[in-house]
């Protein structure tokens, strides 16, 4: 029979395959946007509620998303999540009018990631319950960075083949390949989720499962949710206009290590933020989720305050874009983990989809937001000057309110339950 720790690490292996074979369509939209511009004789705008589509469906459906994975059989719903975005592309390569577009990349690939991340995500917080920040962000990094190995490839495609062809094309092999990986994802079974290596009293505590209803009326969920969303909005202040203010720093076209600082940021922030997730995961996993994140959020935001002062100067302009996207992308492992961490695995799915919606919520603020200030102040300062704001704030909650919240609503976890501080899980 095949050791517990074995089948714990192929399911991660798994996991990680399939969050990448569902990036492209956040990540690669992008090569999208002009030919389907043309295609569609429409404005930028109106093509781009595509994108906003994506993650608003994403987003805002994953607590029922969620809910689905959690009551029947995960790999199901994450292999209809996969064949969902694949053939999303599908019908893309077959549409002519803005309102297709809308119904195959917003819809079905928006509803069918979404499906597929809070999935996989809940499942690897429960076959990981010693090392979920670990394994949060391993998953996570490969959504983060899974679409860098398809970027060249469909940028070729698209130049020889045409976008038609090419959306034809991937949706058939992401999709394909995504239902036969989802296929060999399964949750733990009781023993292989707990045995063998005593639990940290804090996740002994948390054996107490607490339902999604009974979350939803925790003050210390809403802290969770506020924390994220301002940590995220922040964040997306920053990232999703990125390419404008390099731009209007002028450094965009300054060359930097033999390539222009742009494309060089880019792909260097790529890396940084798929890194970040497992690595500041792993370290909450021995440091504490709250420490940790005291220490990411007030990193990003002296990476902002940096960016922002050396800001015309091209070499410094895109180390620090790297350090920014690096401290921003561990938001997707130290949360998930957090919240199983406090309100137990058996509604862990679920739980996180309603966590999730803070992403969603810092789509709709971030770009649009910090645009409108732009435009009112002519400048970006005011933009920076508030994301920075908002990574202070998220550091000194978690450290002087999270902090204290989570260890009381542990201690009378464990004060419930008793004897489940003796639980025990394998080592991996």
């Amino acid at each position: 029979m095949q050791n517990p720790v074995y089948r714990r690490w192929i399911q991660l292996v798994l996991g990680l395959l399939v969050m990448m074979t569902i990036s492209s369509y956040q990540y690669l939209w992008t090569l999208f946007v002009k030919p389907f511009q043309d295609a569609t004789s429409s404005s930028l705008a109106a093509v781009q509620v595509t994108f906003t589509l994506i993650v608003a469906l994403q987003s805002f459906l994953s607590p029922l998303q969620g809910a689905i994975s959690d009551r029947f059989n995960p790999k199901y719903s994450i292999a209809v999540g996969t064949a969902l975005g694949g053939l999303g592309w599908i019908c893309a390569a077959h549409t002519t009018s803005l309102i297709g577009l809308y119904a195959s990349v917003g819809l079905l690939c928006g509803v069918g990631t979404g499906m597929v991340y809070v999935s996989v995500v809940g499942l690897m917080v429960q076959w990981f319950p010693h090392r979920r920040g670990f394994a949060a962000g391993i998953v996570a990094a490969g959504y983060g960075m899974g679409a860098m190995f398809a970027t060249f490839p469909i940028t070729h495609a698209i130049a020889a083949e045409g976008f038609r062809n090419t959306l034809m094309k991937y949706g058939v092999i992401f999709g394909v390949i995504g239902v036969v990986l989802a296929l060999g994802l399964r949750a733990p079974s009781k023993s292989e989720a707990t045995d063998q290596v005593a639990l940290p009293r804090a996740d002994a505590a948390a054996q107490f499962q607490t339902t999604p209803r009974e979350m939803l009326r925790t003050p210390l969920f809403w802290l969770m949710f506020f924390m994220m969303t301002i940590m995220a909005t922040g964040g997306t202040m920053v990232v999703s206009n990125f390419a404008i203010f390099a731009h209007e720093f002028g450094v965009a076209n300054a060359v930097v290590f033999g390539m222009a600082a742009l494309p060089f940021a880019l792909t260097l922030d790529r890396v940084t933020n798929g890194l970040t997730r497992p690595l500041f995961g792993w370290v909450s996993d021995h440091l504490g989720r709250e420490m940790t994140m005291t220490v990411a959020f007030t990193l990003e935001a002296l990476a902002i305050l940096c960016l922002l002062i050396f800001r015309g100067h091209p070499y410094a302009f895109a180390i620090l874009s790297g350090v920014v996207f690096f401290a921003w992308g561990e938001i997707f492992s130290l949360f998930p983990a957090t919240l199983t961490d406090t309100f137990g695995t058996k509604h862990a799915t679920t739980n996180y989809g309603f966590l999730y919606i803070s992403f969603g919520v810092s789509g709709l603020l971030g770009g649009p937001v910090a645009a409108l200030i732009h435009d009112a102040a002519g400048s970006w300062v005011p933009v920076f000057s508030i994301a920075i704001g908002l990574d202070v704030l998220s550091a000194l909650l978690a450290f002087f309110v999270l902090l204290p919240a989570r260890r009381r609503w542990l201690t009378n976890r464990h004060a419930l339950v008793g004897a489940a501080s003796s639980v025990t899980v394998p080592a991996a």
